[in-house]
């Protein structure tokens, strides 16, 4: 009865965790729309500035513009900004950033450059701090649908250092939302500024669905492109003076792009493991009941020869 009773322990152990994953699952869930509405409705103005610094690369011509965020520089001092999670349970979404910042570390010191870090999350300080990395800054404690606020004071940290020349180029690493299986780490530089071919066409946009109670996700497609303004829009200041005052708007909208892209992704692999978790506690309670079953049977079994042999003796 002793094995009995460690079976029956087991089994509702692995039903109270279930419930536990389940409910992270969910909570993942409803905070994925949150995080693809927070897309749609930062789009607008993405878009509405992409049109505006077109038309002022049309007037003034980014090359011959005097914008410190636009000029390339000699690269001795690359800075890496790393994008993970202050939480774990989400499958191998922040190993993947991990592994992919310390590969491109690996990389640029092997070119000669001197290489140091800003990080974002719990988990890569903790793994670069541990490991003696060059850190310049950090932060924790965001909010897992990222914030325009937020946004903004990471980029005032990295803008900082790229106009003091403390460094000469940034370079973020996060990463980037294919659906809700599917992830990649992906290295993109965001200091200088290359505004050529912001207005992307054909962007993909994803939404979260239910179908007979399983959740699914539908890409489509973002509609074209809004055409350019027109070329005789006045402006009442130097273009010059609009772009500087633009750029680092710029810079934030594609940091918090950035944010967005890497929180849905944490958001989808905590959901994907939370499912996959429950999913495996479903199958082995029901192994463990029938092990259960099995016990039990063999024990009433043993119970019944037992009274029949002291019946016959």
């Amino acid at each position: 009865m002793a094995n009995l009773k460690a079976i029956r322990d087991r089994i509702s152990s692995v039903k109270n965790t279930r419930k536990i994953t389940e409910a992270m699952r969910l909570v993942a869930a409803a905070k994925v729309r949150r995080a693809q509405e927070q897309v749609l409705r930062t789009r607008p103005f993405a878009g509405r500035l992409a049109r505006v610094l077109q038309n002022l690369e049309s007037r003034v011509g980014f090359e011959l513009a005097d914008a410190p965020l636009l000029q390339a520089r000699d690269v001795k001092t690359i800075t890496l900004l790393a994008v993970t999670g202050d939480r774990g349970l989400c499958g191998g979404y922040n190993s993947n950033v991990i592994k992919r910042t310390e590969q491109r570390f690996a990389e640029l010191k092997g070119q000669g450059f001197t290489v140091d870090m800003v990080l974002m999350g719990r988990k890569a300080i903790t793994y670069f701090q541990n490991r003696s990395y060059p850190i310049r800054a950090t932060f924790t404690g965001l909010e897992q649908v990222p914030t325009a606020q937020e946004a903004d004071q990471i980029a005032n940290e990295v803008l900082a250092e790229f106009l003091s020349a403390s460094t000469d180029r940034v370079e973020i690493i996060f990463t980037k939302f294919i659906n809700l299986v599917s992830s990649q780490p992906v290295v993109q530089t965001l200091l200088p500024l290359d505004p050529q071919g912001i207005a992307t066409p054909d962007d993909e946009i994803f939404s979260l669905i239910t179908r007979e109670g399983q959740l699914g996700v539908e890409v489509g497609k973002l509609e074209s492109a809004p055409q350019p303004l027109q070329p005789d829009f006045v402006y009442e200041q130097n273009p010059e003076q609009l772009l500087n005052a633009l750029l680092p708007l710029y810079l934030a909208s594609q940091l918090l792009r950035s944010l967005q892209e890497a929180a849905a992704s944490e958001l989808a692999s905590r959901m994907t493991a939370m499912n996959n978790a429950s999913d495996n506690a479903k199958e082995l309670a029901k192994t463990l009941t029938l092990d259960y079953n099995k016990a039990r049977q063999a024990a009433i079994t043993q119970e019944i020869l037992e009274v029949v042999a002291g019946s016959t003796s």
